[in-house]
């Protein structure tokens, strides 16, 4: 059976932003869909160098637990395992299409099928979905709710933006919530001006982030005036300027990213047999009642 390595940022500054990585690679551990499955980070131990080391399997699939396609994707993570004649146009991508591409990885002699990151598959969209139900406690929570999908935004790589958009665009093509807004950090539009964005009165502000960190737990909040001191709290939801805010915090704490992970190693090939639907049914739990 092959292994599974789910590779992650990680933080030297925030000691929790390893446990969505721990808690997913938990989940499809138990599974049972391949012989080992292990986490590696670039901030963190183990690290991407020597994951592959410490893998018996000659065959491993390498998953990345990333927002977006670029510098980490596409060069880093490469890079430190070692993936012989890697190049990016291996993934025919447009920035938000990355499937798969099997390389050779040097000096350990294994078979590495890489896959695009979890946060561009399309079943992200299913995650981002199952933030608006759990922070709102309604299974078919929509009509007269905005959706923003927030990302941090930056001008070092289009990319980033992009996955955001791509999300947002597919789930305003599904024309459950009355509207859907990408909204960012560091470019325009702001979600400092969230409120400004929806007709709605009420918003689910939901960012793509893998981990709960510095940005989702003080920087967004704080922009988007639900509190002026993060260290005080806000409630959910909380009024902006006449808008009830539900902010639903980072979407990679979700349980259910764990099944977007297995869908893009099932993609690149790995017979999973029944884990997907195994762990769907229990990431997704019971579904929350309405008021709750």
């Amino acid at each position: 059976m092959p292994a599974l390595v789910v590779v992650a940022h990680g933080s030297h500054l925030n000691p929790g932003s390893h446990a969505p990585t721990f808690d997913h690679a938990d989940t499809i551990r138990a599974s049972g869909a391949f012989a080992e499955v292990r986490e590696a980070f670039w901030k963190e131990e183990p690290s991407f160098r020597e994951v592959l080391r410490t893998v018996e399997s000659e065959e491993v699939y390498v998953v990345p637990l990333f927002i977006s396609e670029g510098y980490f994707t596409e060069q880093i993570i490469p890079r430190e395992l070692r993936l012989e004649g890697w190049d990016v146009a291996a993934w025919d991508s447009d920035g938000t299409s990355a499937d798969h591409a099997t390389f050779r990885a040097r000096d350990v002699e294994k078979t590495v099928h890489y896959c695009g990151p979890a946060g561009t598959h399309d079943s992200m969209t299913d995650v981002i979905v199952r933030r608006a139900e759990s922070v709102t406690g309604d299974p078919d929570v929509g009509e007269g709710f905005g959706l923003a999908v927030v990302g941090h935004g930056t001008g070092r790589n289009e990319n980033s933006a992009k996955a955001i958009h791509y999300h947002a665009d597919r789930l305003e093509a599904m024309d459950r919530f009355e509207e859907v807004q990408a909204l960012f950090m560091d470019e325009e539009p702001e979600v400092d001006d969230v409120a400004e964005f929806f007709e709605s009165d009420d918003v689910v502000v939901v960012p793509l982030f893998v981990a709960d960190g510095y940005h989702t737990q003080e920087d967004i909040p704080e922009d988007m005036g639900l509190t002026e001191d993060y260290r005080e709290g806000y409630d959910v939801p909380t009024a902006v300027e006449g808008t009830r805010i539900w902010y639903a915090g980072a979407v990679g704490t979700e349980p259910l990213m764990a099944d977007v992970l297995l869908e893009r190693a099932a993609d690149a090939g790995a017979d999973v047999g029944e884990a997907v639907a195994a762990v769907r049914r229990r990431t997704r739990g019971p579904e929350p009642a309405a008021g709750d």
